[in-house]
């Protein structure tokens, strides 16, 4: 019986998103981020590896060992610029051409209500200059490849999986 609980324990503490172990983002916030990073899984529509050849490196500018020390010193700040980010994507006309409508609306419904949850965590403290010059600048490189491919079924398959590359370290 005591096996089993460990089981359980084992099984449970493996699904709480990092998110939840390096910042002090309650609970809701990080299953929040677990739906937004689902539902990008499901609008897959293209096989990835037929897209390799549009690959491109979009230069995340943080590595896993920065965002470790941004969730201790400015996670809020740091979660709410990326989904906003990502909000901002997602919200062109381009997309909506590009994505299941449901899919897209439920994406968007779920950015959104994270972003809300955030911003009552924080009010009006969620401004950190130096991460927003570097989380504009990679959001930036992703519309300039999106454009540069013609907004292409392929081109929006490549920034899907590194949305959710991105999603993943947040």
């Amino acid at each position: 019986m005591a096996q089993m609980y460990l089981l359980v324990a084992g099984v449970m503490l493996c699904s709480i998103p990092a998110c939840c172990l390096g910042c002090n983002l309650p609970w809701i916030h990080c299953w929040k981020s677990n739906e937004i990073f689902a539902l990008l899984k499901q609008m897959q529509r293209i096989r990835t590896p037929s897209c390799l050849k549009d690959r491109a490196d979009f230069k995340f500018p943080w590595k896993r060992e920065n965002i470790t020390q941004i969730h201790m010193t400015q996670g809020l700040c740091y979660h709410s610029l990326m989904l906003q980010q990502i909000f901002n994507l997602f919200t062109t006309e381009d997309s909506r051409a590009a994505w299941n409508s449901t899919l897209l609306d439920k994406l968007l419904s779920s950015l959104d209500q994270s972003l809300k949850q955030l911003e009552k965590m924080e009010g009006d403290n969620l401004d950190c200059p130096d991460l927003g010059h570097a989380a504009w600048k990679y959001f930036h490189g992703i519309h300039l490849y999106l454009e540069d491919r013609e907004y292409s079924p392929c081109a929006w398959e490549v920034v899907r999986v590194e949305i959710k590359r991105c999603l993943s370290l947040i």
